[in-house]
């Protein structure tokens, strides 16, 4: 009986969790972490903010690097852009992998809910603006191009603040990059998704060393295992649907899953 708790109760409940975190993650290029992050915050109301991020880097990256094989196959990468913007978000998610640690749980949950929240609003808002200028349509007919031109500086600006988000909140930086490529530097969504996931992976591994390197990962192997063979399966799995589904589609979900996570952790932080 001990060992049923153990084994399905405590850990074999991980892997569909993690399918469905690798197949959300990868269909929206934002690597799941905004997803398990809240998920492992509501299952263990206890845990320190430094044990959670480092599990969700780790499977973020795991997620990431799966999703990442996917999209190379279909050629939907934009290897450049892809090198730059991780080159520029390392420090930062090293910096913010140590800064995990000094933040109380229930600031953290507060910090985490609004931050999902604002997001969320950002995203929604610019989705109206593309809708009524006609945005969307032109990003659906070039889903699988890649832009022309774009602002290198500021990609890789945002990529230094990615960088430090992702780590100190162990989001993978995905919900950030995804609306930044597309509606600051002209990504159509599909390469941004697919270009998003190849970031992702070089920076929530650096994030995870980081951890690793400062014991704070110790805790989590073995949720991280379970939770990464079920990322592993679902990141393939939300790559092919991301053939399926339109781009709209991709941001709209987005949007609404980062509002319902980030109002449930508002509560969480006040008690409620």
């Amino acid at each position: 009986m001990n060992f049923y708790h153990w084994f399905v109760v405590d850990y074999l409940w991980l892997i569909p969790a993690g399918v469905a975190v690798g197949a959300v993650g990868t269909l929206i290029g934002a690597g799941g972490g905004f997803v398990l992050v809240p998920l492992l915050l509501l299952v263990y109301p206890k845990e320190d903010p430094h044990i959670i991020t480092s599990i969700s880097l780790a499977v973020v990256f795991f997620n990431s690097l799966s999703g990442s094989i996917a999209y190379w196959r279909m050629k939907r990468i934009d290897f450049k852009a892809g090198l730059i913007f991780l080159a520029a978000s390392i420090p930062g998610a090293v910096f913010g992998a140590l800064a995990t640690s000094y933040i109380p749980r229930r600031t953290f949950d507060g910090i985490f809910g609004a931050f999902m929240i604002g997001v969320s609003v950002w995203i929604f808002t610019g989705t109206l603006r593309r809708t009524r200028s006609g945005g969307d349509a032109a990003a659906e007919n070039g889903s699988n191009g890649k832009p022309q031109t774009y602002n290198i500086p500021l990609g890789a600006a945002i990529s230094v603040g990615v960088g430090f988000l992702s780590s100190v909140l162990g989001i993978g930086g995905g919900i950030i990059h995804v609306p930044a490529l597309v509606y600051l530097l002209g990504f159509p969504v599909h390469t941004a998704t697919a270009t998003s996931h190849f970031i992702l992976a070089g920076m929530s591994l650096t994030g995870t060393v980081t951890h690793i390197a400062t014991s704070a990962f110790h805790r989590g192997i073995r949720r991280t295992l379970y939770l990464s063979i079920g990322a592993l399966i679902g990141a393939q799995i939300g790559a092919a649907l991301s053939n399926r589904t339109k781009g709209a589609a991709i941001i709209g979900a987005l949007s609404a899953g980062l509002c319902a996570m980030g109002v449930r952790l508002l509560l969480a932080a006040f008690g409620i």
